[in-house]
């Protein structure tokens, strides 16, 4: 798969064929993945330590390509979108928004729906309350909108990743090399955590009542990181949500 650096490359003609690219965006090199033509836009926004070919390998390869026209990101500091390293400063969620926006705008989508989960869930729900004007439909599953100090006990629970199961270490540990892999996980448990200092611990509950598109919410009874009371927080104040 040849990696063209215009939006649509010559893959792009197939229709069916994933096309892998990096775009200038505020200032860094983003990478995505792009496949199907359309006239649906879809943003796929992954989670913590996520890619999109690690976080969304199936939807690549199997979502509608009539209907829709599906991105796949990598935020900055994961996946393929290295250089920068990583980083969790105070506003980290509104900054991905902001990349994740600004990349289908560089590629010259108008208007497009998000699909994103667990960080990325946050993430969209965040470019959905702040630019109303350019999501089309918004879908999260495993997102939450604070951070309790439950929560804060959960990710702890995940810090050391040579804890984590083979399953799901070994495609990150591929990805990014063992010592940036832990190196991230930590940080991330630090900057997350972060949250719960403030007395509501609040990620971004009070953007909920800005999102206006139509919201799916959907949520793992089994979910062993995101306990089910933030889905059904997100529902009840995000209005006429599913």
């Amino acid at each position: 798969r040849a990696a063209p650096l215009t939006p649509r490359g010559p893959a792009a003609c197939y229709g069916t064929s994933i096309t892998s690219a990096k775009i200038q965006v505020n200032g860094v090199h983003l990478h995505y993945q792009q496949t199907g033509e359309g006239s649906h836009a879809v943003l796929l926004l992954p989670g913590m330590l996520g890619s999109g070919q690690t976080d969304f390998g199936p939807q690549l390869k199997s979502m509608n390509k009539q209907l829709f026209t599906v991105v796949a990101w990598d935020p900055r500091g994961y996946g393929k979108s290295i250089p920068p390293s990583r980083d969790f400063p105070p506003d980290f969620f509104e900054r991905d928004a902001k990349d994740a926006v600004d990349l289908m705008q560089a590629l010259k989508f108008k208007k497009f729906s998000l699909l994103g989960w667990s960080d990325g869930g946050i993430t969209a729900l965040i470019a959905a309350a702040k630019y109303p004007n350019l999501i089309h439909k918004l879908v999260v599953w495993g997102a939450n909108a604070s951070v309790t100090q439950e929560d804060v006990r959960i990710y702890n629970g995940i810090r050391d990743v040579s804890k984590w199961s083979e399953k799901v270490k070994k495609p990150l540990e591929e990805l990014y090399g063992h010592k940036y892999f832990a190196e991230t996980c930590e940080a991330w448990v630090d900057g997350i955590s972060r949250f719960a200092e403030s007395s509501d611990g609040n990620i971004c509950q009070q953007l909920l009542p800005d999102i206006k598109c139509p919201t799916f919410i959907i949520h793992g009874e089994k979910d062993p990181l995101v306990p089910q009371a933030h889905a059904e927080y997100i529902h009840k104040h995000i209005k006429g949500s599913r």
